[in-house]
């Protein structure tokens, strides 16, 4: 995703998600720490150790746990192609989203694809399945799972969330996975899933989200930021957005404390467009 502010902060920030999120590609860790799947507190590898490290978090068996406790179950790990799953998420988008076979499903923020091969999986051969991602790294990763899986109907495409590579009205579904929040242009994304989804689409989200405003310090601080928290919106915010970019039927389910020090949660964005 990028940032459509031109000044010079907010290139900062994009440049830093964009690093944080290609060193993440490269290793295989995930931004959410590995060993605690239960409270969900979330940190940067810079956070943890320096990336390359051997003493880094990453951990195949603890990222299996932090999932089954995000609500996935060991089929979707058994079934989606190793290094696809890179503990990135705050829930599970594909289990709410209730996909049909046939549907045209798009994932915004897909990094290493995890989320696209279960939806593949639903949807059937005869759906689609894009995911977009900003960094090269993650679309190189998960055209390289793609290539390794079984599943025809995936495709991967380097692009913004703010500005989509995706044709007016051909998606059914829109999931994604703690990506919204990273993005200081959150009205944009709406008002882009809104364009390119059909008449009577869906928002399948989950997302991190404040329960109040959260201070300066939190929101300008770029490790917060990186780690999905320092962007969070309030729920306010949110519900104001989805309904000025078009949508009905909002709402915002909390599922979750994400964390002990900061009013944060993980929720689930559901909402319609008109059919």
């Amino acid at each position: 995703m990028t940032y459509l502010s031109t000044n010079d902060d907010s290139t900062d920030r994009r440049a830093s998600v964009r690093e944080t999120y290609a060193s993440l590609a490269s290793t295989g860790e995930g931004c959410c720490e590995t060993d605690a799947p239960d409270d969900h507190s979330c940190s940067t590898a810079s956070e943890n150790e320096t990336v390359g490290d051997e003493s880094t978090n990453a951990n195949p068996v603890a990222d299996e746990s932090r999932s089954l406790a995000l609500g996935y179950d060991g089929d979707d790990l058994e079934e989606a192609p190793d290094g696809s799953n890179l503990g990135l998420g705050c829930g599970n988008p594909v289990a709410v989203a209730a996909l049909e076979e046939g549907e045209s499903v798009l994932d915004l923020g897909s990094g290493g694809g995890f989320d696209c091969f279960l939806a593949a999986q639903e949807v059937g051969p005869e759906g689609q399945i894009i995911g977009v991602d900003m960094t090269p790294e993650m679309i190189d990763r998960a055209r390289e799972n793609a290539r390794e899986s079984e599943f025809d109907h995936v495709e991967f495409r380097l692009g913004e969330i703010e500005h989509l590579p995706v044709a007016d009205e051909t998606i059914d579904v829109i999931l994604s996975n703690c990506v919204v929040n990273l993005s200081s242009a959150k009205p944009q994304v709406f008002r882009e899933a809104f364009r390119v989804l059909r008449p009577g689409g869906k928002l399948a989200i989950s997302d991190l989200v404040a329960t109040e405003p959260l201070p300066p310090a939190v929101r300008d601080d770029p490790e917060k930021i990186d780690a999905c928290v320092g962007g969070a919106a309030t729920i306010d915010e949110l519900e104001r957005w989805l309904a000025a970019a078009g949508f009905v039927d909002g709402s915002i389910t909390v599922e979750g404390e994400w964390t002990e020090d900061l009013p944060i949660v993980s929720a689930r964005i559901d909402a319609k467009k008109p059919a």
